[in-house]
């Protein structure tokens, strides 16, 4: 039961993600045009060349809303099971909780928390 149903698990998400794109493949008439090459912003032509440079602090604040995000998802399964983990698990969330602190105030002392 063990590696066995991992190899066929494996094998079978293959075949359904190869199955779908080979069966799209064979029924969607695909027709190619210059206008699908063509970047599409709220039906607005571009102007201009579509690769523009974006501040780098744009991706700082994406990266920091990841990072707490990622923390809610370790939170949640703590909540769940505070009362069977006991004083343990409150010491262990405590000292995630400080370094994610920590790490927040890295990012205010930085300026990565400052809007342009």
């Amino acid at each position: 039961m063990g590696s066995a149903s991992l190899i066929i698990l494996l094998i079978a998400g293959v075949v359904f993600a190869a199955g779908g794109i080979a069966v799209a493949r064979l029924l969607v008439k695909g027709t190619k045009n210059g206008q699908k090459g063509q970047a599409y912003e709220c039906g607005i032509p571009t102007a201009g060349t579509p690769w523009n440079q974006f501040n780098v602090g744009y991706y700082l604040y994406a990266l920091i809303f990841l990072i707490f995000d990622v923390e809610l998802v370790f939170m949640y399964p703590w909540a769940v099971a505070v009362r069977k983990i006991g004083l343990a698990g409150l010491v262990e969330i405590m000292i995630f909780l400080f370094f994610l602190f920590m790490g927040l105030l890295y990012a205010h002392k930085k300026g990565a928390l400052k809007w342009m």
